[in-house]
């Protein structure tokens, strides 16, 4: 029997209402005794019956305003209160359940993480603690009590302040917190255990001093320093750019080893995966530095844009998500280079949020139905979410954008909100019409833009014609026109930027595209311009117009935004893969470009003069970025073009990658932009050189003098992807370093399944019996599993459907232990109808075998019930 679907246009107020609610937690990992006492009030004075949400706890008693209570009805998902003979307006309910966190494997609810407890209620986690109203419009001050073992668990933390606390007789003892501010039971937190404390502190704008407590596992504090460094810059920046200050006395953040997402914004209380919180230069990355300053900005943010304001039903997360990431899109962007964080979010944009759109999990950014919400925490919502909020700013810009966001927070405070809420603030205060373009909200899928152009040379008169479809996807068949905010620039030939002007008039660069089909006509262009098309990538769609190789070369060298720079190449790789995927498929040479290699020559020899982009632009596309060029994917086509390409730009530049790598030294690590910015380059250099001659010395040497996880993992990267002789050595001894740590390991785990190797699989399958690896725990899962199916595309869809038989067996594990984790992975497998009728029928079948199993969860019975139909 699986769940019904809800629909957003079903939605009612709540009957009642929650004021506040006293819990207390008698915390124990084989038995937690919890007693909630909720204060309830009648909205709606008809109603007799309040059906609470509840599942996987022992339920041990009732009580209504101090009596034992009888009139329910009890099923496996809720408790039904007859309340006809009592009819109270205003009621308590004292509720006992009985938890046992040391089986909880789902990680939702209360459950063990290492040696520590903690709960994760997003989105519908709170139901597994104690029966609730768990729903977002429902916001009660919580007061929390929780009582345990003092030596086991010597801190003991929940939302808002600490107001008192005591010792008991028998080494147990109490602490007791408070929340101010009304929230809904998806921000409630509870975590108790033995930490390291790093302690800071942050003066607000107005003078006040927040408290700032960061608890990582026992001998990680010297991994701790990056993260509260990065909380205080995003307080500092959240203050200057949106206005915003914190409220409560304190602000704490917990790492945990056991964490289905990234991180959780509870009030007060942020609890992290331990991956976005743990960070020194020997165990970490300079992706992994900008990453955890990335999502302690995000969870740091949702304070307003969650929190203080939070959404009515699930349907409108990305009210809360995609305006939240674009906040830390905008946090990184402001702290680094713009350009550089443009370019890599419309990468995971463009692969994966694109590949969603294409699939049978496509949906607007707020979806009309949903079956099982933890489905539904996805890349559009989030992504594409943020780009939607993008699109706003870039109509409104930034002074009409902020006063927007003025207006929603007064107006929204301690409420639950809608997305239409939010655009009908900022159209208020800007006076723009946003009505067709909230329309972004309801459609699902990707829009393709195809743009056509002429040019009459006597009347020096330029024309775009531009017209928009979107494509049919699995939830919707019929599509309406959107409104396309399409940045542009012309520039003649030697690269000068035409000032654009219509009638005489100065026009702007952002075209209004709001019809199927228009003509945008531009005066006094004295020669054919190449066109420059979605700058910054104005708007997330897919960009049709015949660009030749020569105007491509032009946009590569002169284009002064620097995302078109980096798109031109992006664009100048797809057609030498499209012609070359073409050429193996007919059993032809492959050939690359003369043309494309003095091109790529010619960016690297100036590479000083942006050393980022220039990284960037020379950095080949993975093969999942490739794949998304095509309706039907050939994933061993696509590897082996990919590799050819690899090493003809490596045995083609090969001197000058070795004259840069050796030009670039760096005495000690830093993390600063420039640092970063060089070991990028060098790195980058490193992976070519691989390819060459030079390759096994080269990196086997980058290796061993390493200082720096950054180095280290570049050096083991390249060893990998190049098979190199040195590689097996090297991978033992970072293994033999390392084993100890989850974290660090989960990197080589990562390398491990992204092989080129033919053995590839049965390497996996022998390493979920490594020692470092637990299936239980997301991180190695998403490490050694994850990277698997969803990077080695060529291994993963071998076409025996060896592929597919591993990761169905991984799923029928998972969909007894953690069904959220195994809706993830099954991603790829739903994605059937992208490949050939051999792949597409093995992948049915893998299908087929997973519907068959017995207690099927509701996160895959969705997904599989999709695709199937």
């Amino acid at each position: 029997m699986h769940a019904k679907a809800k629909y957003r246009k079903d939605y009612k107020n709540p009957d009642f209402t929650v004021t506040d609610i006293y819990l207390d937690f008698q915390l124990d990992p084989y038995k937690t005794v919890v007693t909630a006492k909720t204060q309830f009030t009648r909205l709606n004075a008809e109603s007799t019956t309040l059906c609470l949400d509840g599942h996987s706890f022992q339920f041990v008693s009732i009580k209504l305003n101090g009596e034992d209570f009888t009139s329910y009805k009890q099923d496996s998902e809720s408790l039904t209160l007859d309340l006809s003979n009592t009819n109270p307006d205003q009621f308590e309910l004292e509720i006992v359940t009985n938890l046992v966190p040391a089986e909880n494997t789902s990680l939702q609810g209360l459950y063990q993480s290492g040696d520590g407890i903690c709960t994760q209620c997003e989105a519908e986690g709170f139901r597994q603690i104690t029966y609730m109203l768990d729903r977002p419009d429902v916001l009660a001050r919580y007061t929390t009590k929780i009582t345990a073992d003092k030596t086991k668990y010597p801190f003991l933390l929940s939302n808002g302040n600490r107001i008192a606390s005591s010792d008991l007789d028998d080494k147990r003892y109490w602490v007791e917190w408070q929340d101010p501010f009304p929230k809904p039971s998806y921000l409630f937190a509870l975590v108790a255990g033995d930490f390291d404390l790093l302690e800071d502190h942050f003066i607000t704008k107005s003078g006040r001093n927040v408290k700032l407590e960061l608890y990582v596992d026992r001998g990680n504090l010297n991994r701790a320093t990056w993260a509260m460094q990065s909380l205080k810059t995003a307080m500092k920046w959240d203050e200057e750019r949106f206005d915003l200050e914190y409220d409560l006395d304190i602000y704490m953040i917990v790492a945990v080893d056991f964490f289905n997402m990234g991180a959780m914004e509870n009030k007060g209380l942020n609890v992290f995966n331990s991956k976005y919180v743990l960070a020194n230069p020997e165990t970490a990355t300079d992706a992994d530095y900008l990453a955890i300053e990335s999502v302690i900005g995000h969870e740091y943010f949702h304070n307003w844009t969650g929190n203080r304001v939070t959404c009515r039903d699930w349907f409108q997360l990305s009210l809360k998500e995609g305006l939240t990431v674009f906040r830390d899109q905008e946090f990184s962007s402001d702290v680094g280079s713009r350009a550089i964080n443009r370019i890599k979010n419309v990468k995971l944009l463009r692969t994966a949020q694109f590949a969603e759109d294409a699939s049978p999990m496509s949906h607007p950014i707020r979806p009309e139905k949903v079956l099982e919400m933890n489905n539904f925490y996805t890349m559009t919502v989030y992504e594409k979410g943020a780009e939607v909020i993008r699109m706003i700013h870039t109509l409104l810009g930034e002074k009409r954008f902020q006063q927007g966001m003025k207006l929603y927070i007064e107006r929204n405070d301690g409420k639950a909100a809608t997305c239409d809420d939010f655009v009908q603030a900022m159209q208020d205060a800007s006076g723009v019409d946003l009505k067709l373009f909230s329309r972004w909200y309801s459609q699902s899928g990707t829009p393709e833009l195809t743009i056509t152009d002429s040019y009459d040379d006597k009347k020096h008169i330029y024309k775009l014609f531009v017209s928009q479809m979107t494509p049919q996807t699995a939830d919707q068949m019929d599509k309406a026109n959107l409104h396309i905010p399409l940045k542009i620039a012309l520039y003649d030939i030697k690269g000068m930027p035409f000032t654009l002007l219509n009638g005489g008039q100065a026009v702007s660069d952002v075209l209004d595209v709001v019809l199927k089909d228009q003509v945008f006509e531009f005066h006094g262009v004295t020669s054919k311009p190449v066109p420059a098309l979605l700058c910054d990538f104005s708007a997330p769609v897919k960009l049709d117009y015949d660009y030749s190789r020569e105007q491509l070369i032009t946009l590569l060298k002169f284009a002064h935004n620097e995302f078109v720079r980096w798109d031109a190449m992006q664009m100048l790789f797809a057609q030498e893969l499209r012609r070359n995927l073409t050429a193996y498929q007919q059993n032809m040479e492959l050939t690359f470009s003369p043309e494309l290699l003095n091109a790529l020559k010619q960016v690297l020899e100036n590479y000083q003069s942006n050393i980022e982009l220039t990284t960037l632009i020379l950095t080949l596309p993975k093969e999942t970025e490739f794949a998304e060029l095509f309706k039907i994917i050939d994933p061993e086509g696509i590897a082996v073009v990919c590799d050819f390409m690899q090493r003809s730009i490596a045995e083609g530049l090969q001197e000058l990658w070795l004259k840069t790598y050796h030009e670039i030294h760096l005495d000690e690590y830093r993390i600063n932009m420039q640092d970063i910015a060089l070991r990028g380059m060098r790195n980058l250099c490193l992976q070519y050189l691989a390819f060459t001659d030079y390759g096994n010395t080269l990196v086997h040497k980058h290796y061993t003098y390493a200082n720096n996880m950054t180095d280290t993992l570049s050096a083991l990267n390249a060893a990998t992807k190049a098979q190199l002789t040195c590689r097996d050595n090297i991978m033992k001894d970072f293994e033999e370093k390392w084993q100890h740590d989850g974290l660090v390991m989960d990197k080589w785990f990562n390398l491990q399944a992204t092989r080129p190797d033919e053995n590839v699989l049965l390497l996996v399958q022998q390493l979920m019996e490594h020692p470092s690896f637990n299936f239980n725990n997301p991180n190695r899962l998403r490490a050694l599993v994850s990277s698997f199916v969803n990077q080695n595309v060529r291994a993963f869809h071998a076409n025996n459907g060896s592929g597919y038989r591993f990761l169905t067996d991984i799923l029928i594990r998972l969909n007894e232990s953690n069904p959220q984790v195994a809706a993830r992975l099954i991603e790829p497998l739903i994605r059937f109808a992208r490949y050939d009728s051999q792949r597409q029928t093995l992948m049915k079948r893998a299908l087929e075998r997973l519907n068959e199993v017995e207690n099927l969860s509701k996160d895959l019975f969705e997904k599989i019930e999709k695709a199937l139909q």
